[in-house]
Formats: C-alpha cells, sequence, structure tokens
C-alpha cells in the first residue's frame, strides 16, 4: 500500500511543479461507502506535507476536505415532507448541500494570492451528528487540497459541475462485501447500531444501495485505486 501512496504522492508533486504558482491544485477521491477513501487521502495529505518539509519547508503543502460537512443539518432533514425517510437515508444524495460544497470549490478555482485570509470549508461533528461551519481554515500556502465524498466523480446535475473543477478524480474501488462488512463494523462502533442485524440492515438499506447509485452514475475518472487492505484500513480509519 505504502508503494501507491508514493506514487500518487509524486503525481500530485508533479502536478504542482507544472501549474502556475497561483494554481491550487484539486483532487477529489470518492468511492462507495466502506472503500476506505478517507484513509487514502489523508494518507496522501500526510505524504505530501512530509516531503514538502522535508525540503526544508515550515508550512504544509497539502490539505484534506471531508464532504461530510456539507450533510444537511438534522433539523433540516426533519423539516423535509417525509423525515422519517430523510433521517433513515442520511448519506444519499439529496441529504447533502451541493450548491454550498460548489461554491466552495469555485472560491478554490480562483488564483492563489500569497498571504491571503483563509477560506473556510465546514467539518461533521459525529458527536452532535451535525456539521459546523467554518471548522476547517484552508491556508494560502495549502496549495494542494484533496476532496473526500461518495458523490464527487458523479457525471450528473450539480455534482457533474462539481467534479469537472477538480484537476483529477480518483475512485477507490472495493469488492461489495469487503464494504458491507466494515459498514457494520463502523456503524456498531459509532452506535449507529446495537446489534450486527440492525448495522446490517442499515448498510443494505442505505449505504450499499448509495454506493450502486454512485458506480451507475459515475463520470470517467483520472485513476482507479484498488481498496487498501483490512488491516491497514483499521488502523486508520
Amino acid at each position: 500500500m505504502e508503494n501507491v501512496i508514493s506514487d500518487l504522492v509524486d503525481t500530485t508533486r508533479t502536478l504542482l511543479f507544472n501549474a502556475l504558482p497561483s494554481h491550487r491544485i484539486l483532487i477529489s477521491v470518492s468511492g462507495i461507502p466502506g472503500s476506505g477513501k478517507t484513509t487514502l487521502a489523508s494518507k496522501v495529505v500526510r505524504g505530501l506535507n512530509a516531503r514538502h518539509r522535508s525540503d526544508g519547508n515550515d508550512t504544509d503543502i497539502a490539505a484534506m476536505i471531508p464532504m461530510d460537512g456539507y450533510h444537511l443539518t438534522r433539523a433540516t432533514l426533519s423539516a423535509m415532507p417525509n423525515p422519517a425517510e430523510a433521517h433513515a437515508r442520511r448519506g444519499a444524495p439529496f441529504t447533502f448541500d451541493p450548491t454550498a460544497l460548489k461554491k466552495l470549490v469555485v472560491k478554490l478555482r480562483e488564483p492563489v494570492v500569497a498571504g491571503a485570509p483563509p477560506i473556510y470549508a465546514p467539518s461533521f461533528d459525529h458527536a452532535i451528528k451535525d456539521p459546523v461551519e467554518d471548522d476547517i481554515a484552508i491556508l494560502s500556502t495549502q496549495q494542494v487540497l484533496i476532496f473526500e465524498g461518495n458523490y464527487l466523480s458523479l457525471k450528473d446535475d450539480i455534482w457533474g459541475t462539481i467534479s469537472a473543477l477538480f484537476d483529477e478524480l480518483w475512485f477507490v474501488s472495493v469488492d461489495r462485501e469487503v464494504a458491507r462488512k466494515r459498514l457494520i463494523a463502523r456503524h456498531l462502533a459509532a452506535g449507529l447500531a446495537d446489534t450486527p442485524e440492525t448495522a446490517a440492515k442499515r448498510a443494505d438499506e442505505n449505504d450499499l444501495l448509495n454506493g450502486d447509485f454512485i458506480v451507475a452514475n459515475m463520470a470517467a475518472v483520472h485513476r482507479v485505486i484498488r481498496s487498501i487492505p483490512d488491516e491497514d484500513y483499521a488502523r486508520n480509519c
């Protein structure tokens, strides 16, 4: 796996080297739920920053932006025509705010000005199960931004206009049954289910339905990356 990360770090550094100094490199890492995209994105960011600092720099060059911050709030879901379905299907495309996400990506596509004030993105607080506005500061020195999220390589509607804004689209592939096992374990660990059976039901009736939608509606991507092994996933997710 480390060879894969090293290759992705090298590829990204080459993209940055060949870009104008005022151009940020924006990369999306997508995949079905349970594919390990968050782990992969974070490893690449750490690798980029480590290489940048080993070159004698004292700032980070890269940052990760999770799509989780663009979940609709629970209050917004409760105000929908069918709130029970909205809460049960949280994580489906209609439970996100792609308009706000696009606004951020468009802003980040503007030329970088040295010393400019930070641009802020939302995070997601798993304790309160809602986004936290303006919680991630994106600095002018962070010239590589790796976004990660399920729907960042879709081809249609507003999602397609978002995916077209990235320099590269990476997709993490995984066997569906491997993803299912990971999701069951994740839901139990997070307290989203109290038994393996209810965790499996959540995986089958929400996460994997979303995964099937992603695979069926993908744009052409630049790279397909095989999911990391379970033991590495478990150490880093």
